[in-house]
């Protein structure tokens, strides 16, 4: 009997720590959620005339445009607009995925997953890290 009791004792155990184990798990997924909703990626054009900001969704959320701008043209305005765009979610990206290391820690599947979910959709051409080996 003593042998019976041992392992269903075993047992409890180990749904207990599972039990356990999925409680934190999910309030982890739940303070990421709420703080990748809050982050924004930002840059700046290399000539300084261009600065971008995009919200948690990689949508732009502030443009602005130095003076300075006037003095070119409207088509090289607006690739450094596309371009500091493209960095300013480069930036996102970047505060994403150290936020979800921190929270997930840096080895966790569901982690790795989210981060190359953000990846495929923040910055379409480097793609997942299977892709560019």
């Amino acid at each position: 009997m003593w042998a019976d009791e041992a392992a269903l004792d075993a047992a409890g155990r180990r749904l207990d720590e599972w039990e356990s184990g999925l409680a934190d798990r999910a309030a982890r997924a739940q303070a990421l959620s709420a703080r990748a909703q809050t982050l924004t990626g930002a840059a700046r054009s290399d000539d300084g005339l261009v600065e971008v900001t995009v919200d948690a969704s990689g949508l732009l959320a502030d443009l602005r445009l130095d003076e300075r701008t006037r003095q070119h043209s409207a088509a090289h305005t607006a690739r450094q607009v596309v371009a500091t765009t493209r960095a300013a979610r480069v930036d996102l990206l970047r505060r994403l995925t150290e936020a979800t290391t921190e929270t997930l820690g840096v080895d966790d599947p569901a982690g790795l997953a989210i981060v190359d979910s953000h990846r495929r959709r923040l910055d379409p051409d480097q793609g997942s890290p299977d892709e560019r080996r």
